[in-house]
């Protein structure tokens, strides 16, 4: 088990070398939740998230013969980037294994903190896989392999997040809110905190592997996993991070993708910060819960390592979740002024046609189209269904739950 002490010890091995990140009071959150909101931002220190933490403390206690014949690991992609600057900084060379799913910013960020020293695989369609392979290489080669969560080394260093928590705060909060993955952040604020704070855990909703673990009973992998968190899409936990996990079990909450990207949307148009999916989970999870009025709350905004190619998909889901973004087949009459007659009976003054597609054309008569609406307010789908009803096009709306939307979003 991870002591305070060893988070201590973690903090003292890498001073000088990583910064003690901003501690920043947040007027939006702060007002839209009635709460004192502080976001913790790990995503401004060289890595962009809090992975070069826990990488730094475990290399920097390896001894000179494990150094020389190097470290290997695998990672969704912040944990690469601590190992290549805690490589590039402690002259440690590194093979780095990434899944395909791993964002090509990421992948270059990897390259460019490690430079000489690391050589990145791209291998496997998940974090899983990847981990596999990386296990594979450290066997066949001897060189050390480097969890991104699961190791006592690690988790103290992630623990480090906490420890200038309270430092900068001056005081323990009265809420500390920190995404959870593999749960290495998660085992090290415990370590550190014990049961003095109400620790929450902020899962996404496709990849909520802690919950599923201490409802097993131990770590065990999701039979489904949503990668679109990509920071925090991990099937099953580490049995270190469950062990900590269960001892203190502190409050988990299953955050939806799409309110993850709501707030990655908010953070980046009002607050003006870049922030990965994973890096929103915390702060995306104040909608759900319940806190006293005026309570200071510190949520751990853990990276913002988002491939600008991703906001497309990012306002997208946003949409779906809010409830303005909504999908039909319509079946058109192949005449003229059939779609013009479509938009004057349905549509409302500030709805909006975003998608319109054909499926196909072998009748003469009709012709099925898939059509995207996006609506001025959520409020008024309602109104536009009713119009639908009375409208002489034969309508089906697509439901989010549909096989079929799977494709268009």
């Amino acid at each position: 088990m991870v002591s305070k002490v060893d988070v201590a010890d973690a903090a003292e091995r890498f001073a000088g070398v990583i910064p003690p990140s901003l501690l920043q009071r947040n007027e939006r959150l702060s007002v839209r939740h009635d709460l004192d909101v502080w976001l913790k931002r790990e995503d401004l220190n060289a890595v962009r998230s809090y992975k070069g933490r826990g990488a730094f403390n475990f290399i920097s206690v390896l001894d000179r013969a494990a150094r020389e014949r190097g470290v290997v690991c695998a990672s969704a992609g912040n944990h690469a980037q601590g190992v290549a600057f805690a490589c590039a900084s402690l002259g440690v060379r590194a093979t780095v294994y990434l899944p395909r799913t791993t964002p090509r910013q990421k992948r270059g960020r990897v390259a460019a903190l490690g430079g000489r020293h690391v050589t990145v695989v791209v291998e496997g369609e998940t974090y899983d896989e990847a981990s596999a392979a990386a296990s594979a290489h450290a066997a066949a080669t001897g060189m050390t392999l480097i969890p991104a969560f699961d190791d006592p080394r690690t988790i103290a260093g992630q623990g480090t997040v906490v420890a200038e928590i309270v430092a900068q705060l001056g005081r323990l909060p009265d809420t500390l809110v920190v995404p959870v993955g593999g749960g290495g952040l998660l085992a090290g604020t415990l370590a550190w905190l014990g049961s003095g704070t109400r620790v929450v855990g902020a899962e996404p909703a496709g990849a909520a592997s802690m919950a599923h673990a201490l409802a097993s009973g131990g770590p065990a992998p999701l039979a489904d996993l949503d990668p679109f968190v990509d920071g925090a899409a991990v099937r099953q936990v580490g049995t270190h991070t469950y062990a900590l996990a269960a001892e203190h079990r502190p409050r988990l909450v299953a955050v939806p993708e799409g309110q993850i990207c709501v707030e990655m949307l908010d953070l980046y148009q009002s607050d003006g910060i870049i922030s990965e999916p994973a890096g929103a989970l915390a702060s995306a999870a104040l909608t759900g819960l319940d806190l006293p009025s005026g309570a200071t709350v510190v949520c751990v905004l853990s990276g913002g390592n988002n491939d600008v190619s991703r906001y497309a998909e990012i306002v997208e889901r946003a949409l779906v979740f809010e409830g303005r973004k909504h999908y039909f087949l319509v079946e058109f009459p192949q005449e003229p002024g059939a779609l013009r007659r479509f938009l004057d009976d349905v549509l409302g003054p500030d709805d909006d046609i975003t998608l319109f597609e054909y499926v196909k054309r072998n009748n003469r008569e009709f012709g099925p189209a898939l059509v995207g609406i996006e609506l001025g307010a959520p409020e008024n789908l309602a109104a536009m269904l009713k119009r639908m009803e009375a409208a002489p096009h034969r309508i089906e709306r697509v439901p989010p739950d549909s096989p079929l939307f799977t494709f268009l979003v």
